[in-house]
């Protein structure tokens, strides 16, 4: 078994790993239905031929409660199985970010659009769009901040899902 983690993955909003494994997909897949069943008490999931999502059992239920999708496909070149994980929110909350993200950055761009056309053209017909381009870029970095805060918050999660993934392979392999 070989883990592969990069520097970037580790500051990402969504941090990713790869483990290169000898286990084909379709007994990874059936094994890892068995090892979520044995863990029950501590996770939950839905596990299908191409992807399994996999989450931590707690009390606390916040905004940015970590998933875990794992998805495997087959690397020609090096002949194994590749099981790619990314941690995160919920789709819904992800998508939500994302949202936020999409609408705040088009609203910095046309009010800072027409604050510089404006003073280009010597206008003054729009004085505050400086001012809103300016709270709109604080909204992005509220925005990211409470991505980070969240992503903080459930590191202790995430830490526990990173493993679940690597002793879901480990053992199988120690078999």
């Amino acid at each position: 078994m070989q883990i592969e983690e990069t520097v970037i993955d580790s500051i990402r909003s969504r941090p990713r790993f790869k483990i290169f494994t000898d286990i084909s997909k379709e007994v990874y897949t059936e094994h890892l239905k068995n090892f979520l069943a044995e863990k029950n008490e501590n996770y939950f999931g839905n596990i299908n031929s191409e992807a399994a999502i996999i989450k931590v059992k707690s009390e606390e239920d916040y905004f940015w409660k970590p998933c875990l999708a794992l998805r495997t496909e087959h690397d020609s070149e090096e002949n194994k199985t590749v099981v790619r994980g990314v941690f995160g929110p919920t789709s819904a909350v992800w998508t939500f970010f994302m949202f936020l993200y999409f609408i705040f950055g088009i609203l910095f761009m046309v009010f800072i659009s027409i604050w510089f056309v404006e003073k280009q053209i010597k206008s003054h017909e729009f004085p505050w769009a400086l001012s809103v381009s300016i709270i709109s870029l604080f909204c992005v970095l509220a925005t990211y901040i409470a991505g980070r805060f969240g992503q903080i918050k459930a590191k202790e999660e995430m830490q526990k899902l990173r493993d679940f993934a690597e002793e879901s392979v480990r053992k199988f392999e120690g078999d």
